[in-house]
């Protein structure tokens, strides 16, 4: 077995690869840009390489200084995460030149099939049903223009060497294939080193089911079932699940051979995932195949109990595969919620800073997981009915660069069932606590509890048809309403005994804590009254009485109550008369006074927004790339008017009206923050 293996890769794959490799006792090299000198995959690797400036085409995806890492330490072997170099053939064959292990396929796979374009011709030349699409390479914008009409629109632009998202666009007009070309092949560029763009017919009503596939060299291969990942926005998942809600048990074991038979007409090992679009009658379609390790792999482990990141250690060591496809049965049902850091109010746009806060739920190893296989959860909880698992490369205090993909961390819940595995992540996503960057904690909470998703009633389009214009937040039922009136109640009478017994008061003047208030919420003034006991309180809300108990204290940022017998878990901030509670993805103001504070508080004034409708602002921080537009010219709703890239991602920001653009205050190349002004209108 290799005693040191070389990551070339950062966040939360590093930390992943590094946890598993410390687990079989082999030593880590982590490699890092400047804006990664203390990241923790950083930290927790055994050596540490500089490898170059921030972005990635002067440091991650640059061969010769990987290479270099590699003789610096004599790294025996290289496990690429995803992304990066991961799937880059030139990067496999040095490495075979050098006689450095790859901990992945080899060389000849990854050009067969990691490449979109020969995959899918192989794919037909084999009798697998592929999506209509032109395979040749695209020469500019106006052959893109021309082909879309050709195939019919709607059609999708996706970049040769793509993935996580990147290079992707949906086009339903000319104006959008043009647009989405230019911009498709540029974020292919930055982010692969190949700017190569394919184009094929984009599938209404799909749904996104893929197959995890497992190779050793002895022409052992099996496939690990299937994950569900249809929950996707700009073509990037959001949240996976295994198994699918969808499949049966026919249709799932048709797609597994199939993606078996193609890993071994092409001579794959190691792991990979053959990814297909599956219609509302169960036909599947190929789609790709990525010859690599999936984002999304945790919920796989947690159905089969097999670690594989350490299947493909020990298959590119040279190992048979310890099992067979009768070993691999399906045990329980996990879910995985992408933490992106990017923010949910502003149209999902990127975001940038420190991470002031961040408190991820406590790890816990469901008693399940470890009869089946390799699987060992690295957390130090006991035994549960459920399980919480979350792969991060961030701690509190880190900065979020925007250099980088936004994707923070992967939390993944495991239960017997999907009902149960669904309401574990509600409560984990309740306790995870994030502050100092915008982020999508409550967009991902609003999807499990989103009746469609509950029903694993979803499509790709899902986040499109159910959000259409943004996320704006949830809203509670009026029965929550009450419970978080009261849990409100409860806890300000706790916060206000203790302001009554600070220390130093006049004797025989003591403040004294009543029993009624009126909690503001959800646009409702709601009187209560409170009678406490040693172990909780009654609070009578319209009439009827709710049992609160709880253990929280002021300064508390995390409260864990019981109200009326059901178990809540409420993120907590102080504000004047309240608090800031979020649940559930909902973000509340909470306001608990006196009836006659509450009284006098209907007489102060609103404090109105200042008037931005002559700006364009910057909506993220970011560089600017093109400025559409020149001072004077008059600009139609929706025309593009500024390009701007942050986290490898361009951004075209679009007029919301019509108007005449008066001044020009940022310049291309420029590098904004938040809000920074771009443009002015008349």
């Amino acid at each position: 077995m290799f005693k040191k293996i070389l990551i070339a890769n950062r966040g939360e794959i590093a930390c992943r690869v590094i946890k598993t490799a410390r687990k079989m006792g082999i030593a880590t090299v982590a490699v890092y840009s400047d804006a990664d000198r203390n990241a923790l995959h950083v930290r927790m690797a055994d050596e540490a390489v500089h490898i170059g400036p921030p972005p990635a085409n002067q440091s991650y995806i640059v061969i010769d200084k990987i290479m270099d890492a590699i003789r610096q330490t004599g790294a025996e072997a290289v496990h690429p995460g995803y992304g990066f170099l991961s799937e880059n053939k030139a990067f496999a064959e040095a490495l075979e030149a050098a006689g450095v292990a790859f901990i992945g396929p080899p060389a000849k796979a990854i050009e067969a099939m990691g490449d979109k374009i020969t995959s899918k011709k192989i794919a037909q030349e084999a009798g697998v049903s592929t999506v209509p699409g032109y395979m040749g390479l695209i020469a500019d914008a106006d052959e893109a223009v021309t082909i879309s009409n050709e195939i019919g629109y709607p059609v999708m632009i996706k970049a040769s060497a793509g993935g996580g998202g990147k290079g992707m666009r949906i086009a339903w007009t000319d104006q959008e294939a043009r647009e989405g070309f230019q911009s498709s092949k540029n974020e292919a560029a930055n982010s692969f080193g190949d700017d190569r763009i394919f184009i094929e017919k984009f599938v209404t009503q799909p749904r996104h089911i893929e197959i995890q596939v497992l190779a050793d060299q002895h022409g052992n291969a099996v496939y690990l079932h299937e994950r569900e990942c249809s929950i996707q926005r700009r073509n990037q998942k959001v949240i996976e699940e295994a198994p699918s809600p969808f499949l049966d048990e026919a249709t799932r074991t048709a797609m597994g051979e199939q993606a078996v038979a193609l890993a071994k007409a092409v001579g794959y090992t190691s792991a990979g995932t053959v990814e297909f679009i599956v219609d509302g009658d169960r036909n599947f379609y190929f789609l790709e195949m990525n010859t690599r390790l999936q984002v999304e792999h945790p919920v796989t482990e947690l159905i089969t109990g097999v670690d594989l990141v350490e299947q493909m250690i020990r298959v590119a060591d040279g190992q048979p595969l310890p099992f067979e496809q009768g070993d691999l049965t399906i045990n329980g049902w996990a879910m995985e919620s992408r933490l992106y850091a990017e923010d949910p109010y502003r149209g999902f746009l990127p975001s940038i800073g420190r991470l002031t806060r961040y408190r991820p739920p406590a790890e816990v190893a469901a008693g399940p997981l470890k009869v089946s296989g390799n699987w060992v959860n690295d957390s130090d909880g006991v035994d549960s009915p459920t399980a919480v698992r979350n792969d991060t490369g961030v701690y509190e205090g880190g900065e979020i660069s925007m250099f980088y993909d936004p994707m923070i961390a992967k939390l993944c819940t495991w239960a017997p069932t999907r009902g149960e595995a669904i309401e574990a992540m509600r409560v984990a996503l309740d306790e995870f606590e994030v502050e100092g960057i915008g982020h999508n904690l409550p967009f991902l909470s609003a999807v499990m509890d989103h009746p469609k998703f509950v029903a694993g009633n979803m499509t790709t389009a899902f986040i499109a048809e159910e959000y259409p214009d943004g996320f704006e937040g949830t809203t509670i039922p009026d029965t929550e309403v009450n419970r978080v009136a009261a849990a409100a109640a409860a806890m300000h009478r706790v916060a206000e005994i203790r302001r009554a017994r600070i220390s130093g008061r006049l004797g025989n003047h003591e403040r004294r804590v009543g029993e009624d208030w009126v909690v503001s919420l959800a646009g409702r003034d709601i009187p209560i009254r409170i009678r406490a006991d040693r172990d909780g309180a009654d609070v009578t809300v319209d009439g009827r009485s709710l049992r609160v108990e709880s253990d929280w204290r002021p300064g508390n940022r995390l409260a864990r109550l019981e109200v009326d017998g059901r178990p809540r878990v409420m993120k907590v901030d102080k504000i004047p008369a309240g608090f800031r509670l979020r649940l559930r993805g909902a973000d509340l103001p909470v306001h608990v006074r006196s009836p006659r504070a509450a009284e006098l508080a209907q007489l102060m004034p609103v404090k109105e927004a200042a008037d931005t409708s002559k700006l364009l602002l910057c909506p993220m921080p970011g560089a600017v790339v093109k400025i559409s537009v020149a001072e004077g010219d008059e600009v139609q709703e929706g025309q593009a008017l500024a390009t701007v890239e942050a986290m490898k991602m361009e951004n075209i920001l679009r007029a919301e009206r019509k108007g005449v653009v008066s001044a020009i205050r940022a310049e291309e190349g420029q590098s904004l923050r938040v809000d920074d002004v771009i443009m002015e209108f008349e």
